[in-house]
């Protein structure tokens, strides 16, 4: 890159689980939320930021692009343009790649950035039936045609479809993203007990990165919905109770006859924001601003969709290639934990040598991913994985994790749905 990109702070939610403690909370609040306290975390005004960009999913339907709508609820000003990017699981981080690219055009200088999902506010859809018979009830001119349209109806054309088991089906490969899992199980010889140790290992991670006040730094407290009396400080999904014996009892979720995966060993659907601030290495100077760190380079792969849970594997392969660097040059590594199994997975195929050559056009593997460097402080299995915003979360944590142990170099990477992977390295130095 032509001048180095900073990440100067971010902030996020603590994270909910849907239907939980943020549910009264929209996607646009949230942001809103993360943003305000941003600004007032970094000691700037909304004038002196030129834009924001932010991930969202599911695009929620009474905030038109929610990042124009964050941004005002925020108090920024109206003369500054705001955009809302998606690129599924990996949105958080295209907002922050894509104010990198801006700011490398010298277009910019100073962005807002990261992501929101509000799951759930996900909306319940009709049937094409239903909606059918609302269009001509809304077109009928007369009572005989309003009552042709309503003997039409029968009662289960009100059976409601899901929106969000939709957004988590890929409409290319007909697979959602748990089955997606089941496939890599089946690929990789995953046993069930390796994914719900690997399950409890992240949840110990999280409660005791809790415990110890980690998540502390980079969290606002919220109210709690609906009377907003108490105010919320903590993720909602760490578990300390959480056992072996307990996830052993859990049947399989997205394939009950011969599956594995579980809601135990894959990541919750989750509520939250996060925001970060990026600015040009020497606007930050200019403002006095101390960065927590930079954005190294970055890249994002695709692949099958059905294998989309490899994405790490493949868009790590093109950045290690594209700088030059090898995994065992990074202090830390956060992979988002969709579910277990993918993580594994991934494990599996950053080890194999020829898992390189066949699919990654390599002589070597990319090494091994190490699990005393790895989700050091726990990942979505236990925190929540609200698609919008987790891509910036693992910048976040990341950024924090290096500094709080000295150490400089750090990759951040997940699959994305549909068949992509995105890998960022970030630097503390």
């Amino acid at each position: 890159m032509k001048e180095r990109i900073a990440i100067i702070d971010g902030v996020r939610a603590p994270f909910g689980k849907a239907g939980g403690i943020l549910s009264g909370f929209g996607a646009d609040d949230l942001g809103a939320v993360v943003v305000k306290e941003l600004l007032a975390r970094a000691e700037l005004s909304g004038e002196e930021v030129d834009e924001l960009i932010f991930g969202n999913v599911a695009q929620p339907v009474d905030a038109a692009n929610v990042a124009r709508v964050i941004a005002l609820k925020a108090g920024l000003p109206k003369q500054m343009p705001s955009y809302t990017v998606q690129r599924n699981c990996a949105s958080g981080m295209e907002s922050i790649t894509t104010a990198a690219n801006k700011i490398q055009a010298g277009e910019i200088g100073l962005a807002i950035c990261g992501g929101t999902e509000s799951m759930s506010n996900i909306p319940f859809l009709y049937r094409r039936e239903m909606v059918g018979i609302f269009t001509q009830l809304f077109r009928a001119r007369s009572l005989m045609q309003k009552l042709k349209a309503l003997l039409a109806f029968r009662p289960r054309f009100l059976a409601p479809i899901v929106g969000v088991q939709q957004g988590l089906t890929d409409p290319v490969c007909g697979m959602n993203m748990g089955m997606t899992a089941e496939l890599l199980v089946r690929d990789f010889h995953i046993t069930r007990e390796e994914q719900d140790a690997f399950a409890l290992e992240s949840h110990r991670k999280a409660c005791r990165a809790s415990e110890n006040g980690v998540f502390e730094q980079e969290t606002v407290p919220l109210p709690v919905y609906p009377e907003y009396r108490n105010v919320h400080y903590k993720d909602e999904g760490p578990r300390g109770d959480q056992s072996l014996e307990a996830l052993a009892k859990l049947r399989p979720y997205f394939d009950r006859e011969t599956g594995t995966v579980t809601v135990g060993n894959a990541c919750p659907i989750t509520d939250g924001a996060v925001a970060v601030l990026v600015a040009s290495e020497s606007r930050a100077r200019e403002l006095g601003l101390n960065p927590l760190g930079y954005l190294r380079d970055y890249c994002y792969a695709g692949l099958e969709g059905e294998r989309m849970g490899l994405g790490p594997a493949y868009a790590s392969a093109k950045l290690f290639k594209k700088t030059g660097m090898r995994l065992r040059d990074f202090d830390l590594v956060e992979l988002n934990e969709a579910f277990a199994a993918q993580v594994i997975a991934n494990e599996r195929a950053f080890s194999s040598r020829a898992f390189a050559r066949e699919y990654l056009g390599r002589d070597e593997a990319l090494g091994e991913l190490d699990r005393e460097r790895l989700n050091v402080n726990g990942g979505s299995i236990a925190l929540g994985h609200p698609v919008g915003a987790t891509g910036a979360r693992l910048v976040l944590t990341l950024l924090k994790e290096l500094k709080r142990r000295g150490r400089e170099k750090g990759l951040a990477t997940l699959c994305v749905g549909g068949g992509q992977g995105a890998a960022l390295a970030l630097e503390v130095a």
